[in-house]
């Protein structure tokens, strides 16, 4: 995937500026597809060039206009030929586990704090991820019949997307509870 699929498809959702762009990128795509922010202005100029978005300047008192992005015809076009397109599965490249590898020619018990800063991180990420669940589909989405309200399309593949985060998380946290009840078992190498 390019960036300029992952701007397309945050355009798609909500038009918005390359500051507003950006901030989407640190709260919720930034999880799968990151950019810095120089990247995403590097490329919505690209993308402005080469007619894939629209720039709308908007007037702002006191500070100067504001250019809201939103997709273009042929942004659209080039995000639906990109869908239609096969990927090949990801390889996962993990230091973390390199490191797991190696410290058999080491002393194990060294990495355990290191496992557990992972862990940490990815207990933080798991609780943010459930609080945007709880904020976003669980809480908004129940009308007052009982039963909650279907989702759109737009919504339900936000959910799903955000539902394989969660498991991820999971499951990263049960590997790296594994990975140190193993290292627990050796002592320091000689």
């Amino acid at each position: 995937m390019a960036l300029e699929h992952a701007i397309l498809v945050s355009l798609l959702e909500k038009p918005g500026s390359g500051y507003e762009l950006a901030r989407r990128f640190e709260r919720s795509i930034g999880y799968f597809w990151t950019a810095t922010h120089q990247q995403i202005y590097r490329v919505l100029k690209r993308m402005e060039n080469d007619g894939w978005v629209d720039v709308r300047d908007i007037p702002q008192q006191g500070r100067p206009d504001k250019k809201e992005y939103s997709v273009a015809d042929l942004g659209r076009a080039a995000l639906s030929s990109w869908l239609h397109d096969p990927i090949e599965p990801e390889s996962v490249r993990h230091d973390l586990a390199v490191k797991i590898r190696g410290a058999a020619f080491d002393d194990p018990t060294a990495l355990i704090r290191e496992v557990e800063r992972h862990r940490q991180a990815h207990r933080d990420r798991l609780a943010h991820y459930l609080a945007g669940e709880a904020r976003d589909f669980t809480a908004t989405e129940a009308n007052t019949a009982g039963p909650q309200a279907p989702l759109d399309a737009e919504r339900e593949l936000q959910h799903v997307v955000l539902r394989g985060g969660i498991a991820y998380e999971r499951m990263m946290i049960d590997w790296l509870d594994d990975v140190l009840a193993t290292l627990a078992r050796f002592g320091p190498c000689r």
